[in-house]
């Protein structure tokens, strides 16, 4: 692992049938106002073209390299963006997951700051700026932002969803209010090891508990900073899935009993519900 470049932020995305939307990821990033980044682009061994969109979009940046060091990465390639952006193209040779696609982009990072950024949604042009000087401000290494609730494309519902001011393990466990796209880490606070996603469904969510088990407190930025692209058959629209991942959460990840989880699982199932309507 290379030494953490200090103000640097890695935002890693993992690519999986994203096509659709890669372009106009690139671009967004390309956009923010906080200009010290890596743009880490883990295609997952999409079948629809995603990796040819990306490389089409960052042609005119193009000089390509090769890295066969990281697990299962079949190619990387890296684009150079003006000044000192630089976007990564990490393509894998083996279909493994969101969770693992972020760990190889983790693995990969060189800057001190990690930021997750799924390729459907949207980040405003001030996200960066405005959360690293929140987290400066409140001196921690997890932050995370309030967000809208957006359509298939990305047009803003009206359906915002606040942050408490900080987040503590047994206070997340009934609230799945973090948002991945919205979070920031600090690797000289959070160690990796923490950061690395388990492979379970909602990995993102046992990746917060995680962090916070070990004692680490979330700081929540109350301020709309990034669109959640809602398609209406998207993963978490279905209902059932979502109350059976979240209960094997508790059961399998969290080690909690029966009478625990189900008196999280209440106030869960009653804040996830009134986050949607």
């Amino acid at each position: 692992m290379q030494d953490k470049e200090n103000g640097l932020v890695s935002i890693i995305v993992p690519v999986y049938r994203a096509q659709a939307y890669i372009a106009k990821t690139i671009q967004m990033v390309l956009a923010q106002t906080y200009q010290k980044w890596e743009l880490l682009l883990v295609d997952d061994c999409s079948d629809d073209g995603s990796a040819d969109e990306a490389r089409q979009t960052l042609l005119a940046y193009a000089r390509g390299e090769a890295d066969n060091t990281l697990e299962n990465v079949g190619s990387i390639e890296e684009y150079q963006c003006g000044g000192e952006q630089k976007v990564w193209l990490i393509c894998k040779n083996k279909n493994e997951g969101a969770a693992k696609a972020r760990n190889t982009g983790l693995a990969f990072a060189r800057g001190r700051y990690i930021a997750f950024l799924d390729a459907d949604d949207v980040w405003f042009p001030d996200k960066l700026t405005k959360q690293l000087a929140f987290m400066e401000k409140r001196k921690t290494g997890f932050v995370f932002s309030a967000y809208e609730f957006g359509d298939e494309t990305a047009e803003p519902t009206g359906k915002v969803v606040h942050v408490p001011a900080t987040l503590i393990y047994r206070s997340a466990l009934s609230r799945t209010v973090i948002f991945t796209t919205t979070v920031v880490l600090d690797r000289e606070i959070v160690p990796d090891e923490l950061i690395r996603m388990p492979q379970v469904e909602s990995e993102d969510t046992a990746t917060w508990w995680q962090i916070l088990r070990a004692g680490y407190v979330a700081c929540g930025l109350d301020e709309v900073l990034a669109i959640y692209r809602r398609p209406p058959k998207s993963l978490s629209s279905n209902k059932l899935k979502a109350v059976r991942r979240i209960w094997n959460l508790y059961r399998r990840q969290e080690k909690l009993s029966v009478l625990s989880s189900a008196y999280y699982f209440v106030f869960w199932a009653y804040r996830a519900t009134m986050r949607r309507i």
